[in-house]
C-alpha cells in the first residue's frame, strides 16, 4: 500500500509574482506583441510536438524534483491536501479541494479514475494555439519547456477546461470574472516571454480583462 501523509506546507494558487504584477506593465508588453490579422489555421498540429505530456525531465523552472509537472500544478494550487507516493512522484496530491478559477466552483479532488479527472490542468495559452502563433518553428526543447512551464498551467475544473479546449481569448474567457485580470495578465506575460503571435482580435479582449486588475 502506498504510503499517505497530509500536507503541511506548500503554495497554493497560481503564481503569487504574477498576480501582482502591475497591469500597467502588462499593458505595455500587450502592445509590443506582434499581431496576425487572425489565428491561422494549423492541420499539422499534434501534441506529441511538444514531447513527452507533464515530463519532470525538462528545463522548466521546478522541474527536475522527481515529480511529474501535473502533480507538481495540483500540489501548487490544491489545498488541504492529503498525499500519497506514485511512480511518477513520490509526494503526489491523493486528496484535496481546489476552487476553479475559471468557474468559481469548489471542487473534492481524489485520485483514481473519473474522479481526479474532476481537476485537469490547462495551458492558459493552449500548446495548438501556440504552435499556430508561432511555436511550429521552435526547437523542440524549447516546445517542451512550453508545455511544462508553471507560469502557463492552472488547475482547473474538468468542465471549463473542456470547454475553453484550444480557444484563445477572442473565442473564449473564463466564466468567473474576478479571475479576468490574472487571466489575462499570465496570458500575455506567456505570450510576450515566448515571442508569440497574437490574433488581433484578442487584444481589445485583454485590454478589457487588464483594465478589471
Amino acid at each position: 500500500m502506498a504510503a499517505v501523509f497530509a500536507a503541511t506546507d506548500g503554495l497554493s494558487g497560481v503564481d503569487s509574482h504574477i498576480a501582482s504584477t502591475d497591469a500597467r506593465a502588462v499593458l505595455a508588453d500587450l502592445a509590443l506583441i506582434p499581431a496576425l490579422a487572425e489565428r491561422p489555421e494549423s492541420t499539422d498540429y499534434e501534441r506529441s510536438s511538444f514531447g513527452e505530456a507533464w515530463t519532470d525531465g525538462t528545463d522548466a523552472r521546478g522541474a527536475g524534483n522527481g515529480c511529474d509537472t501535473r502533480n507538481d500544478i495540483l500540489d501548487r494550487d490544491l489545498r488541504d491536501k492529503v498525499f500519497t507516493a506514485i511512480d511518477s512522484c513520490p509526494r503526489a496530491v491523493a486528496s484535496g479541494e481546489l476552487q476553479s478559477p475559471y468557474s468559481g466552483r469548489w471542487i473534492v479532488f481524489r485520485r483514481g479514475k473519473g474522479s481526479g479527472a474532476k481537476v485537469q490542468i490547462d495551458h492558459i495559452v493552449p500548446l495548438a494555439y501556440a504552435w499556430s502563433m508561432g511555436a511550429r518553428r521552435w526547437e523542440a526543447v524549447v516546445r517542451q519547456r512550453f508545455a511544462n512551464d508553471p507560469a502557463n498551467l492552472v488547475a482547473v475544473d474538468g468542465e471549463a477546461n473542456q470547454d475553453k479546449s484550444d480557444k484563445q481569448p477572442s473565442r473564449w474567457m473564463p466564466a468567473n470574472a474576478a479571475f479576468h485580470c490574472q487571466y489575462a495578465t499570465q496570458f500575455v506575460r506567456v505570450v510576450r516571454a515566448y515571442g508569440l503571435y497574437l490574433d488581433r482580435a484578442s487584444y481589445p479582449v485583454l485590454r478589457k480583462a487588464l483594465a478589471t486588475c
